[in-house]
């Protein structure tokens, strides 16, 4: 999608870190210390590889304190023209030192070092205390900016899986079948691949996470293909297996057809309010009782996003609940030693009414190539 006009940005990003004024409020703290890059992007649109923000729980009249290098200026400037930026190379050291009034600072201590934090302790004259993954948690629910780059994202990458799929796929390597797939993508306008690529081939197609091989695609093989976009910073995440060149035999149709059933099972219970748990034991469920659950054997599902595994991670041990306008995944598959399996996965936005497919591609079992 065509970035969005400077003020717009402005806007959004303001509205992020506005979020996160009211989470230090809640939690005490006069200020947050951002380090984390990825959560300083989210907070001011900046996509350097050097920068830190403190954000007041009280706006001050000049705008949060953005810090970078001095590689930077230029860019700083363009993309966080509201935020009072600072040029260092000491970027928690220089922040540290502009934390007039602070009484309380919160500081991301799962992303930061033991040095840097030790450091910061021996320098800082206030107590400093955990964000506790603060921006992390507000980026689980997503703003319209978000949901619809991510959409954009999804859409490019079924796109270019569909165009795959129109062949020929027999006696290509897998190798060559996921090069093909990424520059499709990048030709319909990703700035880049979400992840490495999987292809995996017949036998290979039992291996969860299989990095693609000079094998070569024969016909009857099981075809699975986890892949996704990256657009503007935002991940899709999309698995399909088919079958390439004759009909599926039975046993192939068997665990598809579980599959299936396991994965829309659990897109239905993604709705806003439900255990995070939820959809993690609806597609268990099913899986068990056609009697493959013993061959499931990887996570079901997480959120994407700026990341692509970020909160929330769906599973039995989560306690937290889905909100309304929360991407996430929803991945089953069956996975049988030497033979082959199969995999379904749709990247999806919770919703109160139910689940939003972002991913949409036919679930049923296709022949292609």
């Amino acid at each position: 999608m065509p970035a969005a006009p400077v003020a717009d940005a402005v806007a959004v990003h303001a509205a992020r870190r506005h979020r996160l004024r009211a989470l230090l409020i809640d939690c005490a703290a006069d200020a947050a210390l951002v380090t984390d890059l990825i959560n300083v992007r989210y907070l001011t649109g900046f996509t350097g590889s050097n920068a830190a923000v403190l954000v007041r729980a009280e706006e001050p009249p000049d705008g949060d304190l953005f810090a970078t290098d001095g590689r930077y200026v230029d860019q700083a400037a363009t993309q966080c023209p509201d935020l009072h930026r600072i040029v260092t190379r000491s970027l928690v050291g220089d922040l540290l030192g502009h934390c007039h009034g602070v009484t309380r600072l919160a500081v991301e201590t799962h992303t930061m070092s033991v040095d840097t934090h030790n450091a910061l302790l021996a320098r800082a004259d206030m107590p400093v205390v955990s964000l506790r993954r603060g921006v992390e948690r507000l980026r689980e629910v997503k703003d319209d900016v978000e949901i619809d780059t991510l959409a954009d994202a999804c859409s490019l990458s079924t796109s270019a899986l569909q165009g795959l799929w129109a062949g020929p796929l027999l006696g290509r390597t897998e190798r060559e079948i996921a090069r093909d797939l990424e520059a499709r993508m990048l030709d319909l306008g990703a700035e880049w691949i979400a992840f490495d690529t999987i292809v995996a081939s017949g036998p290979n197609s039992a291996i969860p996470h299989h990095q693609p091989t000079d094998r070569v695609v024969e016909a009857g093989d099981l075809l699975k293909t986890d892949f996704g976009a990256r657009v503007d910073g935002y991940h899709a995440d999309c698995t399909r297996t088919v079958v390439v060149g004759v009909e599926p035999t039975g046993w192939q149709r068997e665990i598809h057809a579980a599959v299936q059933a396991a994965q829309w099972a659990g897109v239905e219970a993604m709705t806003a309010g439900a255990a995070v748990a939820a959809p993690d034991a609806a597609a268990r469920q099913v899986l068990a009782e056609a009697g493959w659950l013993e061959r499931f054997t990887t996570g079901i599902g997480h959120g994407v996003g700026l990341q692509i595994h970020e909160d929330p991670f769906v599973g039995p041990r989560n306690p937290g609940r889905l909100h309304d306008r929360t991407p996430v995944t929803m991945e089953p598959g069956i996975y049988l030693p030497d033979r082959g399996g199969v995999r379904i996965e749709d990247t999806l936005v919770v919703g109160a009414g139910g689940p939003r497919v972002l991913t949409d591609l036919p679930r049923e079992l296709l022949v292609v190539g």
